[in-house]
């Protein structure tokens, strides 16, 4: 490298208001996007650190203009490194997040690069980009999702226990579905999953509404004599907010996954997910798209969904994070484009981040301390909670710290470079 690298930036991050996200300072998005005051009515749902068009971040150039990140980009190449600009277009591979969950997100998946092609190429109103989008989320509080398809003996244990889901999934599959052992795999299990789900899905608004009412009432009058399980307290909370919601019933279906603060959970290609509480920090692939059927006002696509899934049924990994240094846990999915890096620095300490081939967006959530880079004028700059800074491949940061710092760097997957 002949040239030094340009100099870490602070960025202007955009929020997304959507109406799930936890209200006014209640939310930690809220908190970290500096709002001295914010609005107690209104959601704060997520915080957005990249270049997507839909949250672009902005910086202030050397003359004191404003900038998007992207144009910053363009104009500076050496920032992302080589081996990221060729793959990537001159383009940040990566979106960094912070989610702030008050009310369940929809049941959704999102496509494969060549589905995603498809897609935009079809309804581009709807499907905004042509990328792929994996992802991960790191708890941040006690975190709550569902995500892929229960085991078989679990779905038995609904059809066994929940006779109004029965009517609207079909005798036949029901029963093909209670005829399957635990050992029984491949493409018989997924078929008759896959035609059972797809009716449920497509089931008319009177047979779920109807469905759903016998269900709640029984639910009220059970939880009077015996304890309910956490997926039937799941969805009589579910139902509270999206009343007649089919995804209500689906959420059945699903593993309910429980995070602890610092544990995190990846999400691929044509995987059920929704996120239901809690807050957490998200990392994904550059991408917007997202395919609905259910838990949600939005546009609801139930047959693409239903043909895109995996039907895989497993229970997720949970990452607890690798130590990679003192003070330093990283999280690294199977997807080249991200990985997260989890920091927890004592006060009054001095923690060496190396340099990497590629760039990185780090964010301050609690704390306060000095960031400093050969690169940077005077050698430091001031981080507190709520900072966020590009960093640009090649760049060692020493962070000094006055009181003790959380802090999370999002950068390319170290599996890309070597």
């Amino acid at each position: 490298m002949e040239d030094p690298p340009p100099p870490p930036q602070r960025l202007r991050c955009a929020v997304q208001h959507y109406e799930w996200g936890r209200r006014g300072a209640a939310s930690i998005v809220a908190r970290l996007a500096d709002q001295q005051d914010p609005d107690l009515a209104r959601p704060y749902a997520e915080l957005w650190m990249g270049t997507h068009p839909s949250g672009p971040s902005t910086l202030l150039d050397g003359d004191g203009d404003l900038m998007l990140l992207r144009d910053w980009l363009a104009r500076t190449p050496d920032a992302l490194g080589p081996a990221v600009a060729a793959r990537w277009g001159g383009d940040l591979p990566f979106l960094f997040k912070v989610l702030s969950v008050a009310k369940a997100l929809s049941i959704q998946a999102h496509p494969d690069k060549k589905r995603a092609e498809a897609l935009h190429a079809l309804r581009p109103s709807v499907y905004k980009d042509d990328n792929h989008k994996p992802e991960m989320a790191i708890a941040i509080t006690e975190f709550r999702a569902l995500y892929g398809f229960a085991a078989i003996q679990e779905l038995k244990d609904v059809l066994r226990t929940v006779p109004e889901v029965e009517g609207l999934i079909g005798h036949e599959h029901a029963a093909k579905l209670m005829s399957f052992k635990e050992y029984d795999a491949g493409n018989q299990v997924k078929s008759t999953l896959q035609s059972a789900f797809a009716n449920l899905m497509l089931a008319s608004k009177d047979m779920v509404s109807e469905a759903l009412s016998k269900l709640i009432s029984r639910l009220n009058i059970e939880s009077k004599i015996r304890t309910l399980t956490d997926k039937e307290e799941l969805v009589l909370s579910l139902e509270r907010q999206y009343q007649e919601d089919v995804g209500v019933l689906a959420a059945l279906f699903f593993n309910y996954v429980k995070l602890s603060p610092g544990e995190a959970l990846h999400i691929g290609a044509n995987e059920p997910h929704a996120y239901l509480s809690g807050e957490c920090i998200e990392c994904m692939a550059t991408s917007d798209n997202v395919v609905r059927a259910g838990l949600t006002p939005k546009y609801k696509d139930i047959q693409t969904l239903c043909s895109m899934l995996t039907y895989k049924q497993a229970f997720p990994e949970i990452l607890q994070g690798v130590p990679v240094q003192p003070h330093v846990r990283r999280y690294s999915p199977p997807f080249d484009e991200f990985e997260v890096d989890w920091c927890l620095v004592p006060a009054d300490e001095v923690v060496t981040i190396s340099s990497v081939p590629g760039p990185s967006v780090f964010l301050v959530i609690t704390g306060e301390g000095e960031l400093h880079a050969e690169s940077l004028s005077g050698g430091k700059k001031e981080a507190k909670e709520g900072d966020v800074f590009f960093v640009p491949a090649y760049t060692e940061i020493n962070l000094s710290t006055h009181k003790s710092m959380q802090l999370y760097r999002a950068g390319v997957n170290s599996r890309f470079f070597s």
